[in-house]
């Protein structure tokens, strides 16, 4: 009787069903089944709720002093000193409408309703005029407050003057028109990050805003001292004055647009989307990069 033989037995490992999906051949296409169904509504995803600002959502304050905040007052002032900018170059030509009128009164009567349309014209401009400067320096002022406080808690130091004394230097008459200038020169030097100890030395922008603002608040007082003159050629003249005063505060809310614009973009962190693309168009003195001698069929050109 024979011994007997070892079976011999390959191990071989196979995956379980449904492990991988079915092999595809080239042919077969996907096809699109409609969305998905579910027998009960799913309990995951994103809450039912529309998008809300963190101010908007109960126990979430978000403060007035922020970056953020800063940013969109300083936006809503922008728009404030445009719009008050385009009312004073109407207002300037209702005056000069009116002065192109009364000269030519000399030479006949003028129409009725011409002259009930400047002087609409010219009433309607002056009544928009205040308001827009109320309205654009109480938002300057409260922009201003606001960016001092950021400026200070982003460089480490406080301003040199108090929120009260500033208040005090841009209300007051003949005090505002010094002390403005150098409370925007601090702020700016605040905001661009430079040394404490380092004296501020205002832009060209800003000295051009200074500059405007003191013309535009001598031209006021000259205004008013010249409406005390009755004489009909000072009359005349009263009106070219007033012509005058509304294209200097035009000058002075395109400046002012412009200052704050500055002022809150160097406190915002710089946007990529703002900043210039540029395109390497020569290298000079650069060493030759090495070249591929051969080059793999799926390699990109």
């Amino acid at each position: 009787m024979q011994p007997l033989q070892p079976m011999r037995v390959d191990w071989v490992a196979t995956p379980p069903p449904g492990a991988y999906p079915p092999p595809r051949g080239r042919s077969q296409r996907l096809t699109y089944g409609g969305p998905p169904t579910y027998p009960v509504p799913p309990r995951w995803g994103f809450p039912l709720l529309a998008w809300r600002w963190p101010t908007a959502v109960p126990g979430t304050v978000e403060q007035s002093d922020s970056v953020d905040g800063v940013r969109r007052l300083g936006r809503t002032a922008q728009n404030s000193l445009w719009l008050l900018a385009a009312v004073a170059v109407w207002g300037a030509f209702s005056e000069i409408w009116r002065y192109v009128l009364v000269s030519m009164s000399r030479f006949g009567a003028l129409s009725a309703g011409v002259v009930s349309a400047s002087d609409a014209m010219v009433v309607s401009s002056s009544a928009i005029t205040i308001t827009g400067c109320f309205l654009s320096l109480l938002l300057g002022l409260v922009w201003v407050r606001r960016a001092r406080n950021v400026a200070a808690g982003l460089v480490g130091y406080g301003p040199s003057r108090s929120d009260r004394d500033v208040l005090i230097g841009l209300v007051v008459p003949g005090v505002n028109l010094v002390v403005p200038g150098s409370v925007f020169a601090e702020l700016e030097h605040a905001v661009a990050r430079r040394p404490a100890d380092e004296r501020p030395k205002p832009s060209k922008l800003l000295r051009w805003w200074w500059g405007l603002w003191a013309a535009s608040g001598l031209m006021v007082v000259v205004v008013v001292l010249w409406s005390f003159r009755s004489s009909t050629q000072a009359l005349a003249d009263g009106v070219l004055l007033h012509a005058f005063a509304d294209l200097l505060l035009a000058g002075v809310a395109v400046t002012s647009a412009l200052v704050v614009r500055r002022i809150t973009t160097l406190l915002l962190p710089v946007d990529a989307a703002s900043v210039r693309l540029m395109r390497v168009v020569e290298v000079k003195d650069a060493p030759e990069p090495p070249l591929r001698s051969v080059r793999a069929s799926g390699s990109p050109r």
